[in-house]
């Protein structure tokens, strides 16, 4: 019996926290932030990694001179390790100095001039670690010690030194490392000067090496970059190029030490994984103190983290929302991040509810059981999250969709009141309030115009309204109906839909890269958007090649497209609408071969200016430009939406910034609290099954003693 007893009372004993927890015993209640990635980052070393998922991580390791603003919309660079925003000068090719006002013609090079603040230093790493005498430990390294190293952690001695601006210039070289084939390259090569004919000297020296060699970029100096001081470099740009500023924001111009490289250039380490892919060298808040990618990933406080502060200011509602609560305190105010691996969405959910991962976004698997669209069309949580007290996050994404038109094409294109009145009809009847509410579950907003919200120069409010396709009423943009599209087609010479003169029906031709069954609801919706105006539409599918191929050569007549700010300059939008960019002849970006010439002539005047009153005048009449001439229906500007418990803070989403682990806070008390009342185990159904074999054992038992007993008396 008092087996029985003990058996039944082995569960109750585990009551005492969840039994479902994924995490060791020892971590509930630490200053510790959970997610998930559901695949290895490919590459961690800042000259090769381009990827979202991988800046999760380099984001918090690395730092480049600059960053954006956690708060502040628009975007707004600042100083990160540099001790104030670069100086910029201009030169004549013959060297002379320009003032700032200079005509672009006059511009042969612009030089950025970067000082970055003395005592920042980098995380432990082997690389820096020393002998007594000074010399590097592990440089060079016997193979039979090499032997012994099976895991990064086998390398007990680590260092640390002060950065200095030579790491920031070595970066810079490294992104002509033929060896590592940055991304970036090819771009960086046309406006840094000497880079393109550095990486042709890198390729040369490289070719007498083995693979694994150091290769001693220190022995070949580069034009475009130069170190002045312990503390400065200046980095040379051909022409005016005011938009570089973005990339210094941007990991591929973080630091790199060259003992990283000469650690990690001996021979073995790379069959052993060691590698900058592998294990970074950074100055950020957090460095990489596991890097098991079938299982888990976990960032850990730099100890030797320099002196950065949550900000003290922010936008208009920053402060109602609890954002400016931890202003003035020191970064990070996370001790670590734990990131474990989840190949699949819907067992990332169930941690999620929960608890045991702090944040998720929103699949389509997920979105009915965590959003509900009101009867205004706007996304709202539902009440099982509500009562969990998830709360949602919501930001419009530095990207526009657009519909396009081939501005070549004999019946939609040019600037002919004609063509142009049969692009404002169908800017008119394309619904995309409609569009948005079906097909994106409401998350996105119709677009006004090409610059997205967060970018400098877009309007709000009724200043901000497309006037050709939305009236304001009632405080808000209300689409024109359908009735004003038709008088607009009608004004065109195509009335009901026909040529006036003819009475042939119109018929239009839209080329896409969609297909397949989850596609025909959509692009039957287009259709069904044309009939509205009595038009046909015939929808052309193809695969990206082809599409490629037609637009290349405007064979194309309307399309959809979209496109993604690599920074958030209005620059990197309008130059979609620039003349001379234009795909067809040019293989530019200007996918609808537009050409206005009073648009292009302010492009130029206003790419290369300073945000002000003058810039934004300009922008303002770039905008309402395009609106007039209607060369895209401007669809909408996607949403992201994303979900967090209530014990996260600070989670204001920042599209462009990549480092904002550091202003994350969590409290782990109502973390662990959550978890004990929404994993509370349902021991019930293994209690009624003790009992009843307790209750079908005590007869057997006590038939058995009985049996005993009578053998004993005989």
């Amino acid at each position: 019996m008092r087996a029985w007893l003990i058996l039944l009372l082995l569960p109750l004993a585990a009551c005492h926290g969840p039994a479902n927890s994924p995490y060791p015993a020892e971590q509930p209640g630490q200053n510790i932030l959970y997610s998930a990635f559901s695949e290895r980052p490919k590459h961690l070393d800042p000259a090769r990694s381009y990827s979202e998922n991988e800046a999760v991580f380099t984001g918090q390791i690395y730092e480049p001179p600059l960053q954006y603003h956690y708060l502040k919309r628009p975007y707004e660079l600042e100083p990160l390790t540099a001790s104030a925003m670069p100086r910029v000068t201009y030169h004549a090719a013959d060297g002379r100095s320009l003032p700032e006002a200079a005509p672009i013609s006059a511009i042969a090079y612009t030089v950025y001039e970067i000082r970055i603040r003395p005592d920042i230093r980098y995380q432990p790493h082997p690389c820096f670690a020393q002998r007594p005498d000074g010399s590097p430990r592990y440089v060079p390294l016997a193979p039979t010690e090499l032997a012994r190293i099976e895991r990064f952690a086998d390398f007990q001695e680590t260092g640390s030194r002060e950065l200095i601006a030579a790491d920031y210039v070595y970066q810079i070289k490294r992104l002509a490392n033929p060896r590592l084939s940055s991304p970036i390259f090819g771009l960086m090569a046309e406006y840094i000067v000497g880079l393109k004919d550095y990486g042709a000297t890198l390729a040369k020296a490289a070719k007498g090496l083995p693979r694994e060699a150091y290769l001693d970029l220190d022995r070949y100096p580069l034009a475009g970059a130069e170190v002045v001081d312990r503390y400065t470099y200046r980095v040379k740009i051909k022409g005016k190029y005011p938009q570089f500023a973005y990339w210094l924001a941007m990991p591929f111009f973080a630091p790199v030490p060259a003992e990283a490289e000469r650690f990690y250039s001996q021979p073995g380490m790379a069959e052993r994984n060691f590698s900058l892919d592998w294990q970074p060298v950074g100055t950020g808040p957090f460095y990489l103190a596991e890097n098991d990618p079938n299982r888990v990933m976990r960032l850990k406080r730099n100890p030797h983290f320099h002196e950065e502060f949550y900000p003290a200011e922010g936008e208009p509602g920053d402060r109602a929302e609890g954002l400016l609560e931890d202003s003035g305190k020191r970064l990070p105010l996370l001790d670590q991040a734990i990131y474990r691996l989840e190949k699949e969405d819907i067992p990332y959910w169930t941690k999620f509810l929960q608890g045991y991962y702090d944040s998720s976004g929103i699949g389509s698997d997920t979105f009915d059981q965590a959003i509900r669209i009101g009867p205004d069309g706007r996304p709202d949580l539902t009440p099982e999250m509500r009562a969990r007290g998830i709360e949602l996050s919501t930001a419009v994404r530095t990207t526009i969709w657009y519909v396009g038109f081939n501005m070549r094409d004999p019946a939609l294109g040019g600037l002919g009141d004609s063509a142009r009145k049969l692009r404002q009809a169908i800017s008119v009847a394309l619904d995309y309030e409609e569009f948005i509410s079906i097909f994106l579950n409401g998350r996105g907003i119709p677009a006004q115009g090409p610059l997205p919200p967060g970018i400098y120069g877009h309007r709000e409010g009724e200043a901000g309204i497309n006037p050709v396709a939305y009236r304001w009423q009632d405080g808000r943009p209300l689409r024109r109906g359908i009735d004003e599209a038709k008088r607009l087609l009608a004004e065109a010479g195509y009335p009901g839909g026909r040529e006036a003169g003819t009475g042939r029906p119109l018929t239009f031709y839209l080329d896409t890269m969609a297909s397949g069954p989850e596609s025909k609801s959509r692009l039957d919706w287009y259709r069904k958007q044309f009939e509205r105006l009595g038009v046909q539409l015939v929808i052309r599918s193809t695969d990206y090649n082809r599409f490629q191929d037609k637009m290349l050569k405007g064979n194309a007549q309307i399309f959809e497209w979209g496109w993604n700010a690599d920074y958030p300059d209005p620059e990197n939008f309008l130059f979609l609408l620039y003349g001379p960019n234009r795909k067809v002849g040019q293989n530019g970006e200007n996918a609808a071969n537009y050409a206005n010439a009073e648009f292009d002539r302010l492009f130029v005047q206003m790419k290369d200016m300073a945000n002000g009153p003058a810039r934004q005048a300009l922008i303002d009449r770039m905008v309402a430009i395009a609106r007039h001439d209607a060369p895209w229906v401007f669809a909408y500007f996607p949403k992201s939406f994303g979900l967090r418990h209530a014990w996260v803070k600070n989670g204001k989403p920042n599209l462009m910034a990549n480092n904002t682990l550091k202003y994350r806070r969590v409290e782990p008390a109502r973390r662990v609290d959550y978890q004990g009342r929404w994993n509370r185990p349902v021991w019930w159904p293994l209690l009624a099954t003790l009992l009843l074999l307790l209750a079908t054992a005590v007869p057997a038992v006590r038939a058995y003693r009985r049996r005993q007993q009578a053998a004993a008396r005989n």
